[in-house]
């Protein structure tokens, strides 16, 4: 096709349905088309020109709202490259194989770099940006589903609770003698799918179980030593950091993925916020390693806890391995005991403390 020579294609005016021949032309820096009845003038950098693909109709829209259809796209990219009109560089680069899978590679550094640095310290920085009054929000309206899901009320007496509340609030006082202690709130709760177990929520609520205190019930220490651990979370606004990363890693798997991805994006979430949490619990260990010690107690008291809950843990498996039929397994939430590093490391760190 020679570059004077004009095409015939379709054109919609933008407010008939119907099509109309026209004949297209390329002077200078206009688009002219000739519709029998006049000549309209269209500026080149007005037009929105299709991009080159393999298949289907050309279209192309106008500045003045109408549209160009052309259904033979090999005879339309002739005539637009007779015309010597440029291609973006984006549409090279779809059509080369090897530019596709550079930007493949790229994606991959990016997405990997992004959920090894980018996610941690997006979310630590957003977790600690948060107000203090939108993270009680939080934690009132997590607590609230928890107790809908997993909790019911504490069967224990209110004289134990008071008694742990008042120990615990002596090795607070303890720990931190400038009054500088995170605000907290202790709530006992019984929860036969969580078992035993504590966690902290955003905003400084701590949840018991009374089969933790149970379990317990001779070690008042080692309780203490729980809830000083829980305390790191509050103090460091773990739990708000691991909803923060959860979302974004849930955010970032669907970009990738796409919008049907939604259940399976919670997958990596749950992986990776069960992943990072053990930096972050054996920071908490450590913290309440130390609560214990300036309250006068000693901190070998939590291997004893971390004991209990082996053989806990063994006698599950026992339980499992004599009810295959049955499915029994609990719910474990990512910020409770059940994901936290090793009990066999986390005994020794305990009984191998020194200030």
């Amino acid at each position: 096709m020679l570059p004077d020579e004009p095409i015939v294609t379709r054109w919609f005016d933008g407010q008939s349905p119907r099509a109309r021949k026209v004949r297209l032309r390329i002077e200078g820096a206009e688009l002219l088309m000739h519709t029998g009845v006049e000549v309209r003038h269209y500026p080149l950098n007005e037009v929105r020109w299709p991009e080159r693909r393999s298949h289907g109709q050309r279209q192309t829209d106008l500045p003045d709202g109408g549209m160009i259809q052309h259904a033979d796209a090999v005879e339309w990219d002739a005539w637009w490259q007779a015309n010597h009109q440029m291609e973006s560089p984006i549409v090279g680069w779809m059509q080369s194989w090897r530019a596709t899978l550079m930007a493949m590679a790229g994606t991959v550094v990016f997405l990997a770099a992004a959920w090894v640095w980018g996610v941690p310290w997006l979310s630590q920085t957003l977790a600690h940006a948060v107000p203090d009054s939108l993270e009680v929000r939080v934690g009132q309206q997590s607590l609230q589903q928890l107790d809908r899901l997993f909790l019911e009320p504490s069967k224990l007496p209110e004289a134990q609770q008071a008694d742990l509340r008042n120990r615990f609030e002596r090795v607070v006082e303890q720990a931190y003698p400038a009054g500088d202690a995170p605000p907290w709130q202790l709530s006992f709760h019984a929860s036969e799918i969580l078992g035993a177990n504590a966690f902290a929520l955003p905003g400084g609520y701590i949840v018991m179980t009374d089969e933790l205190v149970e379990l317990l019930k001779d070690q008042p220490d080692a309780i203490v030593g729980v809830l000083s651990h829980e305390l790191a979370h509050v103090q460091h606004r773990d739990g708000m950091d691991m909803m923060v990363r959860a979302s974004l890693v849930s955010a970032l798997v669907g970009v990738v993925l796409g919008d049907a991805s939604g259940f399976i994006a919670t997958v990596p979430a749950t992986l990776a916020t069960q992943s990072y949490s053990r930096d972050a619990e054996r920071r908490a260990d450590a913290h309440a390693a130390s609560m214990l010690h300036a309250a006068g107690l000693s901190p070998s008291a939590m291997a004893v806890f971390f004991e209990r809950m082996q053989e806990e843990d063994r006698g599950d498996d026992e339980k499992g391995k004599a009810n295959k039929d049955e499915d029994k397994e609990g719910v474990a939430l990512p910020i409770a005991i059940s994901s936290h590093p090793d009990h066999g490391e986390r005994i020794r760190f305990f009984r191998e403390w020194k200030q």
